[in-house]
């Protein structure tokens, strides 16, 4: 059996500062700046894309081919929106691709004026929106070219255009299809 003891020693004010000084630090490495892009992989708006990174990767396929595409489940019936390598409804991976509609109206739309995501910040201003597609109920978000933010209307026509990334991805916008008169004219 142990004996009692008492409470613990207090240290002074003395006692108490030297314990809480660091020990001496090592110098700190030289800093070089990292070669290549500036986005940090995390914070990279663009999605990996080969088939070894990405069950998806069809879709990105596809858009090199100038296709619009997703996955349906034939289980369900479901058209999913991003394409999908599993079914979220019954959890099944026996999907479907299918082609969507090339074309849409804007549903809604916003401008973005400042604050851009990393990458994204030259682009300022620029339109970012919601397409609804023609001939099926599906709502696409996506960055809208061919028209200055400020002309930008609810209920216009646009049409899908894949792009090409400068690092060799692609990917997919909304492009305004033109319009007659001299807002058209002067501001495209």
């Amino acid at each position: 059996m142990t004996e009692p003891q008492g409470p613990p020693k207090r240290r002074g004010p003395a006692e108490t500062i030297e314990a809480a000084r660091p020990a001496e630090a090592a110098p700190a490495p030289p800093v070089h700046p990292r070669p290549g892009p500036t986005t940090p992989l995390l914070l990279d708006f663009y999605a990996l894309q080969e088939a070894k990174q990405t069950r998806v990767s069809p879709f990105f396929d596809a858009l090199r081919e100038g296709r619009l595409t997703t996955t349906r489940c034939p289980k369900d019936g479901v058209l999913l929106w991003p394409p999908r390598a599993v079914c979220p409804a019954c959890h099944s991976e026996e999907l479907e691709w299918t082609d969507l509609p090339r074309s849409g109206r804007l549903y809604a739309f916003s401008a973005v004026l400042m604050g851009a995501p990393l990458g994204m910040e030259a682009d300022v201003p620029f339109v970012v929106g919601l397409v609804d597609l023609d001939g099926v109920a599906m709502r696409i978000f996506g960055r809208v070219v061919g028209a200055p933010w400020d002309a930008c209307r609810i209920g216009e026509r646009v049409e899908f255009e894949p792009f090409d990334l400068p690092d060799g991805r692609v990917f997919y916008r909304f492009r305004v299809v033109a319009r007659a008169g001299p807002v058209a004219a002067s501001r495209l």
